[in-house]
């Protein structure tokens, strides 16, 4: 069986005759090429693994190579030599397409590391097993969007450039930053997640890139950081723009170098881990504030990877009531009734993905014998008429749990009956009013025994709980 090639693109020798030493040494083939024109020959005539070149070439720029073989020869990674401190050009070659990218002076375990981790993706037989299919995709939806996503996610799971998901909160954005990493050629390294806004600002430093014993005071041991947590995986910047900025300072050199220096070190240690990074919040907007660097802005999107809400694939909702449930109560635990899919698809699910999850998770507390009823959702907001076509008068006193958000508190009077034709001036409050008149009458008729109102009002006891405490009804001091 033939070992992978390798094409080395470069015009001075001596780094040229390095690299091939190091290639032929890890039991590789080599090409090399002094020119792009040599270059562009190789590539008609031979299939590589890999394609190295430098930025600077004698008759054009190895930009110009990044662009053909991503056009091109799409399974062939190409990666790119930069020089020392030059992180515009591998940012830019990175946007272009470029595998990965080294620096000068070249260190021999970086190139080694960029090399086999872009073999991984040129041998089949080193691919991780994960489908993109739907059965083995973290990401649930037969809707254009979601598929499109998908798509999306497989291209770039390829390539080593940071990524920048950009999504509203619980729209999946970590599970879409896992996907990339399961179909990575890094799968199988670490993936860590880092919730940015949960870290204190005095632990960010140690939290991050770690410590060495008696460093501080509370510093018994040597501690790894983030990033060494993630050598040879992936490190997710969850909510990045919650980064204070002189933090952000010291995660833009470890992201441009590559390297870390362990609180109470004096020597820095390399690092090889994928950035990819989320927020809810508009970073270029942050950065046009002087909120967030630019340059740290620069480096972590290269790619930008939006998430579309939940609102905009709808159609995806049975999928996932599905999925939901059964991970909660089990295939056959439970089940809905009529008109719940209707009433799920007329609200606007604000939370997306996770406040789905929470209502249904709500909603079996509230359910009996396993079957979720429209009422069990307590939405707020939603359009329960749109499952149902009752009279609005009639459904006044069932719909009362689905007022908006953000809703006044509840006047202790009864409301006044609106006249044929009229509309009340605050909808909200109305039917909090309505629902509390309504539930007060129940529970006097019963002496405040909750069992008894809650079956007189055709809900269970649980639910009614949950109404009072809304709408604080208390029950009389003895």
């Amino acid at each position: 069986m033939s070992s992978p090639r390798i094409l080395v693109v470069d015009d001075e020798a001596d780094l040229r005759e390095l690299l091939e030493i190091t290639l032929l040494k890890m039991g590789l083939d080599v090409d090399s090429a002094a020119t792009v024109r040599e270059a562009r020959s190789l590539l008609g005539s031979k299939d590589y693994a890999l394609v190295l070149t430098d930025m600077r070439l004698p008759d054009g720029l190895g930009l110009e190579l990044v662009r053909e073989v991503a056009a091109s020869h799409r399974s062939t990674p190409i990666a790119v030599i930069t020089a020392y401190g030059s992180a515009e050009n591998a940012v830019v070659a990175l946007k272009a397409g470029a595998f990965d990218y080294v620096s000068k002076p070249v260190v021999l375990d970086d190139l080694r590391a960029m090399v086999r981790s872009a073999l991984k993706l040129s041998d089949p037989a080193a691919k991780p097993a994960v489908p993109v299919e739907q059965g083995g995709s973290r990401l649930l939806g037969q809707s254009q969007a979601m598929q499109a996503l998908r798509t999306q996610i497989a291209r770039l799971a390829r390539s080593q450039a940071p990524i920048a998901i950009n999504g509203e909160s619980g729209s999946g954005k970590e599970l879409a930053a896992r996907e990339i990493h399961a179909q990575s050629a890094r799968a199988g390294k670490p993936f860590v997640a880092v919730n940015c806004g949960a870290i204190p600002e005095a632990l960010m430093e140690a939290e991050f890139f770690g410590y060495r014993k008696g460093a501080f005071t509370g510093a018994a041991d040597d501690r790894d950081g983030f990033f060494q947590a993630a050598h040879g995986g992936t490190l997710m910047l969850d909510e990045v723009a919650d980064l204070p900025l002189a933090m952000q300072v010291k995660l833009l050199r470890a992201i441009q170098e590559r390297r870390v220096r362990k609180i109470g070190a004096t020597a820095e240690e390399a690092v090889d881990v994928r950035i990819i990074s989320a927020t809810h919040k508009d970073l270029a907007r942050l950065v046009e504030n002087g909120q967030f660097r630019q340059d740290l802005f620069y480096r972590l999107n290269v790619i930008e990877l939006t998430l579309p809400p939940l609102r905009q694939r709808l159609d995806d909702l049975p999928l996932l009531v599905d999925a939901i449930l059964a991970r909660l109560a089990g295939p056959d635990g439970a089940r809905l009734g009529a008109g719940v899919l209707a009433t799920l698809q007329g609200y606007a699910f604000p939370g997306n993905v996770r406040e789905l999850e929470n209502v249904l998770e709500r909603a079996l507390a509230f359910a009996d014998d396993g079957v979720i009823e429209a009422g069990d959702l307590l939405l707020k907001g939603a359009r329960v008429a749109e499952a149902s076509p009752a009279p609005a008068a009639a459904a006044a006193p069932s719909v009362a749990a689905e007022v908006p958000a953000g809703a006044a508190t509840p006047a202790p009077e009864v409301a006044a009956p609106l006249a044929s034709g009229e509309l009340p001036s605050n909808l909200p409050d109305y039917l909090n009013q309505v629902e509390r008149d309504i539930i007060l009458r129940a529970l006097n008729q019963t002496q405040f025994n909750r069992t008894q109102a809650a079956s007189l009002l055709g809900i269970s006891v649980r639910q009614l709980r949950y109404q009072m405490q809304k709408l604080e009804i208390h029950a009389p001091e003895p």
